[in-house]
């Protein structure tokens, strides 16, 4: 999938989300019992207004910030997945074949056809609909 067929999100919903994350970094420091970072809530408040507004102002950022998913995303998911396949599937695999198990009948057998007989058949599929 190239990356111009996804829809970038809106001017307002980005000056929302980054009006609550600057926020909570401005706020943060109160856990602790330290004074809140002014700056960051001023950044948060501009971020506020401008994202009610819908201004233009935030195009290029919320284009930058796009990008910058779409770059991560990149080198994210592939690193995801191998740690996910290596520390699950992996292992999985190799405890099926200690305990020799066949889950999904792939080991190789002498009869004529893999076809499997159903002793127990449930409906006869007349008159699905």
């Amino acid at each position: 999938m190239n990356y111009k067929d996804i829809k970038i999100g809106s001017n307002r919903s980005f000056g929302v989300v980054f009006f609550v994350v600057f926020l909570l970094i401005g706020l943060w420091p109160i856990l602790k019992g330290n004074e809140i970072r002014i700056w960051s809530i001023v950044i948060s408040l501009i971020f506020l207004i401008l994202g009610i507004l819908n201004s233009k102002i935030l195009t290029p950022f919320n284009k930058a910030w796009f990008r910058f998913g779409i770059f991560l995303g990149n080198f994210i998911s592939p690193i995801i997945m191998g740690i996910v396949f290596f520390l699950v599937v992996t292992p999985t695999g190799l405890i099926m074949k200690l305990f020799r198990k066949d889950l999904i009948n792939l080991r190789k057998n002498n009869s004529s056809t893999y076809w499997i007989e159903k002793k127990d058949i449930k409906s006869s599929m007349k008159n699905q609909f």
